[in-house]
Order: C-alpha cells, then sequence, then structure tokens
C-alpha cells in the first residue's frame, strides 16, 4: 500500500470514528415507564438518557415546571448533562395524571415524584444509586428543594438524593435545613419567584422572624443573575411573555453562567470531583 493509500484509510477511519461518536452523542432518549402501570393510578414516564462509557455512572432526575414543558427540560438541559457523562431521567408529571399543566397548583402527590424516579434508577446497574442529583423548573425546582430538606420526604426514602438544584424556584415556606448540598438560581427580576425569598431560606430568615439557625444543615448556594426574569432558559423565549401577569424572558448570560455553576456543582457532589 501506497504512502497516499495509508493516509487515506487512516483519514477514513478517524472520519468513521467521528461519525459514530455524533450518533452516539445524538441519540434519542429512551422513553421508560418509571412505574408498572399496576404499581400506581399515575405511573410515571419520563425519557431515560445514558452516557457512553462504562457504569455505575451518577445520575440526575430532572423535574418539569407546572407548564409541562418535560420535553423542553430533556431537550435542552437533559441532552447536555448526559453529554457531561450522567445518567438523566426526565421525568413526565402531569400527563399520567392526565394533565397538561398544574393550573396554578401542583397535584398533591407531585411532591414524591423525585422519590419514585429515584427508585426506578437505583435499580438500573449502569446508575451509582449513591451519587444521584435531582434538579428542577419552577414547580420542580420547589420540588427538587423539597426533597433534600430535612422532612418526611426525605426521611421515608431509603435511598436519597446527594445533591439538589432549582432553578427560579418559589421558596417561601421552605425552612431550609438541608440533607444535602443545594444549589438556587434565580434571577434578580424574577416576579413569580422572588429571589428575596430564597435569600430569606438561605439565611436562615422567613417573613415572620427567623426560621431556624443559619448554620443548621447543609448550606445553600445561592446565584441570583442581574437583569434576569422568571424561565431565563427558555430559548423559545427571545420575545418576552406575560403570562398570568407574570414576566418571562430569555437571558442568554444568565443561562450561560448557571451551565457552568450546574456542571461545577454536580461534579463537585455527584460527578469526576465527588469524594
Amino acid at each position: 500500500m501506497t504512502q497516499l493509500a495509508k493516509i487515506a484509510v487512516l483519514v477514513t477511519a478517524i472520519s468513521t470514528a467521528s461519525i459514530v461518536q455524533c450518533l452516539a452523542a445524538e441519540s434519542p432518549p429512551i422513553a421508560v415507564e418509571i412505574e408498572s402501570p399496576l404499581a400506581s393510578s399515575n405511573p410515571l414516564q419520563g425519557y431515560l438518557r445514558q452516557p457512553g462509557g462504562v457504569g455505575p455512572s451518577p445520575a440526575v432526575v430532572l423535574l418539569h415546571s407546572c407548564h409541562g414543558d418535560w420535553k423542553r427540560i430533556d431537550q435542552s438541559w437533559g441532552r447536555q448533562i448526559a453529554a457531561w457523562g450522567y445518567v438523566v431521567l426526565t421525568v413526565d408529571s402531569l400527563g399520567p395524571r392526565g394533565l397538561k399543566t398544574c393550573e396554578g397548583r401542583a397535584p398533591s402527590d407531585s411532591s414524591e415524584d423525585a422519590y419514585r424516579a429515584l427508585k426506578f434508577l437505583a435499580r438500573d446497574p449502569f446508575v451509582d444509586p449513591d451519587r444521584v442529583a435531582v434538579i428542577g423548573f419552577a414547580n420542580g425546582g420547589r420540588v427538587a428543594l423539597m426533597s433534600i430538606e430535612r422532612g418526611y420526604l426525605e426521611q421515608a426514602s431509603p435511598t436519597k438524593f446527594r445533591a439538589a438544584v432549582a432553578f427560579y424556584p418559589s421558596c417561601l415556606g421552605l425552612k431550609g435545613e438541608m440533607t444535602a448540598p443545594a444549589l438556587i438560581l434565580i434571577g434578580e427580576l424574577d416576579d413569580w419567584a422572588l429571589a428575596r425569598e430564597c435569600r430569606n431560606v438561605v439565611e436562615g430568615r422567613d417573613d415572620w422572624g427567623i426560621s431556624r439557625q443559619k448554620d443548621k444543615g447543609v448550606p445553600i448556594k445561592l446565584m441570583v443573575f442581574p437583569g434576569a426574569y422568571h424561565a431565563f432558559d427558555a430559548q423559545r423565549l427571545t420575545t418576552p411573555l406575560l403570562l398570568k401577569g407574570h414576566h418571562l424572558e430569555f437571558n442568554q448570560s444568565a443561562t450561560n453562567q448557571s451551565t457552568e455553576a450546574l456542571r461545577d456543582f454536580l461534579d463537585t457532589t455527584i460527578g469526576k470531583a465527588a469524594p
């Protein structure tokens, strides 16, 4: 074989490998039944993404907002987090309940959906059950924080979340006594989920006085993005939207900063740099 022919074969091999890698990275999520229909009247369903490589791997549960945008969450965040090397399970909390939105109030039992998803992941041989985090958006963010807050949800499950991330959650009423590291990402101009209420939780205050000792529980990290509104990561909202009297708008800077903060937080708590 001539030198030129050898080079051509090498280039072809490299190109083929690159195509295979791209196809693997772009492979569609797997639709899964998180619970058997016989196990619950409202069995959960979702999308599962598995990164390449050898497991068991750290994993993430993704919880959507009250607008039922779980497929958008999977495409925008599930896809990205899986590319970082995490198993990702995006939960559909509304579809199995016959709902399209929360209509202003989430189903009373939806607060348990994170742990139902965690139970599913803990049985997956590709997942390390001791390295699972929960990430939520708006109402899903509140559920994520509730999932690691000391109380009945956290205490009832033998398997625990090791970290939680909340994008623009409502923090009102949360006590903030966390059993695992938490990260809250919110816009300073958010008029639906108020940054002030999340600051109160982080600093141990509520609207009626001190709710807990500031150093009680695992510390919460709060990042507030100047100039950012509710749903700052939703790229379809490049044109601002007024919904139920609240301002929603995409913010590229806040999205970039939150992406970097999220990756660092996951790597530190359950991923590459985790103990």
